[in-house]
């Protein structure tokens, strides 16, 4: 892994320190595995965290939502923070205030900014919707009212550290000898077999990319 610094001071870790990784790689392969953010903004009711689906492209992250979707107005133009977070197992020491987990996860600080250009927001919502599976090209395309009641927002990479977890249980050295378990146990997320719509109208072929899905890890990279 090579070193980098962090982007700002925000974005620094303050705990766990060797755990961070600030290189633009390492950001973005947590971000390619994940399949969800939260992200948080402040509103004129307080703050709100809200999960959404996301895409990457280039230096951005890209989030969509209902224009009447108040974590969405507020993130016009505006701070946000977006989390990407992935479990990867559970830690179990012989020490109870020494379990922990395995995990992967990412915090982006910026601003927000709409995305107003038709064909722009058409290729971003492209990006968003493939992002887990590449299925964009194979369904009914937006109608123009679906694309006026959708908001896309662009957030950029540029303040964005990662956090990475992986290995056994730290205990203290005066209990290694003792009579407790420690030790990991992986948690590994799996799609499962494409079922097909109750209402699904009878001979429609199941989509290349969807029928890949199954079997298949849900969060690759796992160290």
């Amino acid at each position: 892994m090579t070193n980098h610094s962090a982007p700002s001071e925000r974005t620094t870790l303050k705990r766990g320190v060797d755990r961070g990784r600030y290189a633009p790689d390492d950001v973005r392969a947590v971000l390619d595995a994940g399949l969800f953010a939260h992200v948080g903004v402040t509103t004129p009711d307080g703050p709100i965290v809200l999960p959404m689906a996301y895409g990457v492209r280039g230096n951005e992250i890209l989030i969509h939502g209902g224009v009447a979707n108040a974590m969405m107005r507020a993130g016009r133009s505006t701070d946000v923070c977006v989390t990407v977070s992935i479990l990867d197992g559970l830690v179990v020491a012989r020490t109870p205030l020494h379990n922990s987990v395995n995990y992967r996860s990412v915090v982006i600080r910026g601003e927000a900014t709409r995305i107003d250009d038709d064909d722009e927001k058409m290729a971003a919502l492209k990006t968003i919707n493939d992002h887990i599976a590449p299925i964009w090209d194979t369904a009914m395309p937006p109608t123009d009212a679906d694309l006026r009641q959708t908001m896309v927002l662009t957030v950029p990479l540029t303040e964005s550290s990662a956090k990475v977890r992986s290995g056994d249980p730290i205990d203290e050295p005066d209990v290694m000898e003792s009579d407790y378990w420690a030790g990991v146990v992986p948690l590994h997320t799996a799609w499962g077999e494409p079922q097909p719509s109750a209402n699904l109208r009878h001979g429609i072929e199941r989509p290349a990319a969807v029928s890949a899905l199954g079997g298949t890890n849900a969060h690759p990279g796992a160290e």
